[in-house]
């Protein structure tokens, strides 16, 4: 099925072929097909059940896979006003309202008053514009929010992988023609080990 621009497909679960609509302005561009279906791979044996959070959410296409996949929840966190009224037209026309909740804020201010709040993540898609160099700041912002038996998502242009902060790990890395992307950790450092 041939897709219009604006349009994403959905590649696995309950709405496997759905087609998505999205704004494609500000430089919104989904995570490809062939990257999410890896990435989906590696996240299978713990996506079912899990608590999401999909920031710099643009098209919605990670958090919207994962509930597809049978994740518990995804909080979608979205600056763009276009972008977030796709996002919240897309969860209403699938019928996810009740396992979702669309944030729409700058990604690092809401990491900085999110740490105290409730909710844990144990899976957590990080796509930022690719320019804007944002990766190391969200990652220490990140880490609070993230529950002990973690996995996060990173997508980069293509060429030298992000330095991650202390206390995360690289599982996996990957490239796919001009998309770099992998998987990592996070692990709060013993304080028993500290210096």
């Amino acid at each position: 099925m041939k897709r219009r621009p604006g349009q994403l497909r959905i590649i696995g679960g309950l709405w496997r072929r759905r087609l998505i609509d999205f704004d494609s302005a500000e430089g919104v561009r989904p995570t490809p097909d062939r990257v999410r279906q890896t990435l989906f791979d590696w996240l299978a044996p713990r996506i079912q059940g899990a608590v999401c959070l999909d920031l710099f959410a643009g098209s919605g296409a990670l958090g919207l896979e994962a509930l597809s996949r049978g994740a518990a929840h995804a909080d979608f966190v979205e600056q763009g006003r276009d972008q977030a009224l796709g996002i919240g037209e897309a969860l209403r026309r699938l019928g996810a309202q009740d396992r979702a909740k669309l944030i729409r804020a700058e990604a690092l201010l809401w990491l900085q008053g999110a740490a105290t709040q409730a909710m844990r993540y144990e899976v957590v898609f990080v796509d930022p514009p690719y320019a804007a160099d944002l990766i190391e700041p969200v990652l220490q912002g990140l880490a609070p929010l993230l529950r002990a038996d973690n996995r996060v998502y990173l997508e980069w242009p293509a060429g030298r992988a992000p330095i991650l902060p202390s206390g995360y790990t690289w599982l996996r890395e990957k490239q796919a023609g001009q998309v770099s992307f992998g998987l990592a950790r996070f692990a709060a450092p013993d304080p028993e080990t500290r210096s």
